[in-house]
């Protein structure tokens, strides 16, 4: 029997095999590994039971998906409802979700799915122009291929128009009339649609200099940091003071290193602990009172490139 240990190692392989640089495996918090090939970053949440997310780590791995530009994905074995076919996407929280198969024909194959799951059956989403393209060269009207199709005018209109998704029967149905494909793939590998992230001020110095801020609670880090206005800057990866050990902060380190690699994020620690210096292994430190002496964010970059060098 497959286990979530394993799930996991296939998909690390899987990703490796193909070129994309992948961080350690994380399986305790609002994702379980990231990989990275040229500008595609991939955000990846494994479950033997897609059921089992919630929604405050979806929400939270949404988040981090956006700061990043990453595509998050979540992967799985079953629902309540069985094994995940292969091909079809199930969506957890607005979070495509897809079976091991499915993944590895996007990656080896670059065979993307076109079948959505959800309440009430499997759904496509058609491409209009091709309806539209049948309409004009055969000279007729919505509604004459909507009585082909056994629809409605009014829901041929929203097909053509990309309004709504059709299910699967019709879209075979329409296939079988315009003798082509009429159904779009679904690329989950590409870069989505950024959308403004929803920032926190619990790291209020950081906020103060223009930096976005996301708190995290079951991430390898305490919170992402981008500059609200500017898409030049890689975002701060950064831990924060929580009143750790020298010992504790040094073990916490090691990911906050090989995420930020990943993921093209500066590392930073942000702590009042006087017997740390300026860095902690290779990731600078930036002290709690210096981060409130900073007038704007560039001295705190070209700090903490200072100490980076250093």
């Amino acid at each position: 029997m497959l286990t979530r240990s394993q799930l996991l190692h296939n998909i690390e392989n899987l990703l490796t095999s193909q070129g994309f640089k992948t961080s350690d495996i994380y399986d305790q918090g609002s994702f379980d590994i990231v990989a990275r090939k040229n500008l595609q970053i991939l955000l990846l949440k494994t479950f033997l039971n897609i059921d089992s997310i919630n929604e405050h780590n979806a929400h939270e791995m949404k988040q981090l998906a956006n700061i990043f530009l990453a595509s998050p994905i979540i992967i799985g074995k079953k629902s309540r409802n069985g094994i995940l076919e292969e091909g079809v996407i199930y969506e957890r929280y607005e979070i495509p979700t897809i079976g091991f198969e499915t993944l590895k024909n996007m990656i080896l194959y670059g065979e993307y799915p076109e079948i959505l799951a959800d309440r009430g059956g499997y759904f496509v989403k058609i491409d209009g122009n091709v309806i539209k393209q049948y309409r004009e060269e055969y000279s007729m009207s919505l509604k004459d291929l909507a009585n082909l199709a056994h629809v409605s005018r009014a829901t041929m209109y929203k097909y053509e128009n990309g309004i709504v998704r059709a299910n699967t029967e019709t879209a075979m149905i329409l296939e079988e009339i315009l003798n082509t494909k009429v159904t779009l793939d679904i690329d989950l590998l590409k870069q989505p649609t950024k959308d403004e992230p929803e920032y926190s001020n619990d790291v209020k110095d950081l906020s103060k200099l223009g930096f976005g801020v996301i708190s995290t609670n079951k991430s390898p880090f305490d919170a992402v940091a981008k500059m609200k206005s500017s898409d030049n800057h890689s975002p701060l990866m950064t831990n924060v003071e929580k009143n750790r050990s020298e010992k504790t902060l040094t073990r916490m380190a090691v990911p906050l290193k090989d995420l930020s690699m990943v993921t093209s994020s500066e590392p930073v620690f942000i702590i009042n602990n006087e017997k740390i210096k300026n860095s902690l292994g290779s990731i600078p430190v930036i002290k709690s009172w210096e981060l409130k002496e900073f007038e704007n964010s560039k001295e705190l970059l070209k700090m903490i490139k200072e100490r980076k060098e250093n």
